[in-house]
């Protein structure tokens, strides 16, 4: 699932592809946020991503995607 992390004063926002669970993430922010801590993500590849919690301007969660492999559906015509 793709995480868009927006932080103060930064042109640019922080994309994880993270394997955690949104219920998960959204705990880990709240957290980071209300007592000032670390928010630590790791993403699929197991790199973790620390970002002060009270740099942080917003957290998008995106929905988990299916990827798809071929070019379509195969019909006997």
């Amino acid at each position: 699932m793709e995480i868009k992390i927006g932080i103060k004063d930064v042109a640019r926002e922080v994309v994880i592809d993270s394997t955690q669970e949104p219920d998960e993430i959204v705990a880990s922010v709240s957290e980071a946020i209300e007592n000032k801590t670390l928010l630590k993500l790791v993403d699929a590849k197991g790199t973790a991503t620390l970002i002060p919690g009270e740099s942080l301007g917003y957290v998008e969660i995106g929905a988990e995607t299916k990827r798809h492999i071929g070019f379509g559906p195969f019909t006997d015509a």
